[in-house]
């Protein structure tokens, strides 16, 4: 009984870390950038609309909310294989990102600081899009991409961005995603069995844990 407590909270604080670590990633991926709309527009001169400024602040807010419900999600599930992989995709993204960034130094369209080359929010929201679609399907992959594509979107609307930064930022993002990911039907060899009979229709479903 104690061995099993013992692993129990050794899995609690493995699974704690795996959590920081993603939530670090992501806000080290999108940290030039969080919240910075309407500091730049002093000092850059350059004056954003309303829009922009609405725009830019509702990707900052769902570059974070993302990964949180991805979280919740995963740790509801009791996925801790998954948690893994989504741990290992964030780390591989936030690093690409964070080393692209200080080699290319690229100028931003607002003229606010030199980290424009790629984008942190859009590779945070195509690492968390493109986990859900490989991990759990398209039905959470559908619209997950969408939200990742508007955040892309945004970060060009709001002068953030150049496009070619959102598309390597989308490029990074699925990439890591896509390199660590892996089914979660597969790894616990869930079926799905339809079948008929004097009684009437019934579906069995199996899963190996």
């Amino acid at each position: 009984m104690m061995v099993i407590k013992e692993a129990a909270i050794v899995r609690c604080r493995v699974c704690l870390l795996i959590i920081l670590a993603i939530v670090f990633c992501g806000s080290v991926s999108a940290q030039p950038l969080a919240f910075s709309s309407s500091a730049s527009d002093g000092s850059s001169g350059f004056v954003r609309t309303s829009a922009q400024k609405g725009v830019a602040t509702s990707t900052d807010l769902l570059v974070i909310a993302m990964p949180v419900a991805t979280l919740a999600g995963v740790i509801i599930e009791g996925d801790w294989q998954g948690l893994k992989q989504g741990a290992l995709s964030a780390v591989t993204a936030a690093g690409a990102t964070l080393i692209l960034k200080y080699a290319v130094k690229e100028e931003r369209p607002d003229h606010s600081n030199m980290h424009s080359f790629p984008s942190g929010h859009t590779a945070v929201a195509f690492t968390n899009a493109t986990f859900l679609q490989r991990r759990y399907g398209w039905k959470f992959g559908v619209p997950a991409y969408a939200v990742a594509a508007y955040v892309g979107w945004g970060r060009v609307f709001s002068k953030k961005h150049h496009w070619w930064d959102v598309l390597a930022g989308a490029a990074i993002g699925a990439g890591a995603s896509f390199i660590y990911t892996r089914p979660f039907a597969e790894k616990h060899n869930l079926s799905i069995v339809p079948s008929a009979g004097p009684e009437g229709v019934s579906v069995s479903m199996a899963m190996t844990f």
